[in-house]
């Protein structure tokens, strides 16, 4: 039987022609990392003195690949903007000013299209940063840092699409952006001020006082309460009951798994003091916390709620699984 009538065999030409691709763009990337030289330093550093913006450009696959850098600065602490070559000779000019540095992306280092821009920002004393595959190119000549993106090979049978070049450039723009994120010590919470929508900004913003359940919403019983008190709370609020003194501060917790042990080992359980059924030690979290760091708790000691409590230890509120859930923070 032939390939063409073999319906397995084209499967396996289709998978191993995708394990080539997959293993020449690695090569690629693994082909940069010797090439991380004193010249990266450089260009970190200029863009972390940068007292305005890092203005990206390139045409192309590489222009898509400018694109992306920009958005990756951006988001983790250092401003940035695209601007295509052709609407920066037609009045996108006015968006470049001295405090910039100018960032251009070129696999042949020979855009004609950018060479406009190289000149205009020399006229002005704008530093710039050229990320290409060709180090003897038009670019690297006006650039004062060059970052060598050259490939061996494109993973293209032709050896002409942009693929392995456009991987390696955009490896090098994503370098870039974390080694600024860490030398701007750039925290989580910085980052979460730049995503206030979406999942990653419940998750990295929210607080637990603003999923959290209180008052007549949450289970609790006084330090001197029977369990049949408790009872009557684990089932009408989440299986979860708070045990509070007299001053309102957490003395324990009484879970649906603590019932369910007692009733294993004694049936005539009514009357029994809470105290002596309560985990002292429960697991809490504070009204401020991140949701995120109470779903990580809960993950940590399997568990499914907690109790709130201030900085006095007094109960406050009672936090629950499907509270993160249906906050989207899990």
């Amino acid at each position: 039987m032939n390939a063409k009538n073999n319906p397995d065999s084209g499967s396996e030409a289709v998978l191993e022609q995708a394990r080539r691709v997959i293993g020449i763009e690695r090569d690629a990337l693994s082909g940069l990392i010797s090439r991380i030289d004193g010249s990266f330093a450089e260009a970190v550093e200029l863009i972390f003195a940068c007292t305005g913006r890092v203005i990206v450009s390139g045409v192309g696959k590489s222009g898509i690949v400018g694109r992306k850098i920009a958005a990756t600065l951006t988001s983790t602490g250092s401003p940035a903007i695209f601007v295509h070559p052709v609407d920066f000779m037609h009045g996108d000019m006015g968006l470049v000013s001295r405090e910039d540095v100018f960032l251009a992306v070129s696999k042949s280092g020979e855009t004609s299209e950018l060479e406009g821009m190289l000149h205009h920002c020399k006229r002005l004393g704008i530093k710039v940063i050229a990320i290409t595959g060709k180090r003897d190119s038009m670019l690297c000549a006006l650039a004062d840092i060059s970052l060598d993106a050259g490939v061996a090979q494109e993973a293209c049978p032709h050896d002409l699409a942009p693929t392995a070049s456009s991987t390696a450039a955009m490896a090098l723009g994503d370098a870039l952006a974390v080694s600024l994120l860490v030398r701007r010590d750039f925290k989580a919470e910085d980052f979460a001020r730049l995503h206030p929508a979406g999942a990653l900004g419940r998750r990295l913003l929210l607080r637990v006082r603003e999923v959290m359940v209180s008052g007549a919403n949450m289970g609790t019983v006084g330090l001197d309460a029977r369990m049949k008190e408790v009872l009557l709370e684990l089932v009408a609020k989440r299986g979860i009951c708070a045990v509070a003194a007299a001053d309102g501060k957490l003395a324990g917790v009484v879970t649906d798994g603590d019932f369910k042990r007692l009733i294993g080992r004694c049936t005539d359980f009514i009357e029994i003091p809470v105290a002596d059924v309560m985990n002292p030690r429960a697991r809490t979290v504070g009204p401020e916390d991140l949701c995120a760091e109470a779903a990580g708790k809960m993950e940590s000691h399997a568990i499914i709620s907690m109790p709130v409590i201030d900085d006095d230890g007094r109960v406050v509120g009672m936090i629950h699984l499907h509270d993160l859930m249906r906050a989207r923070v899990i």
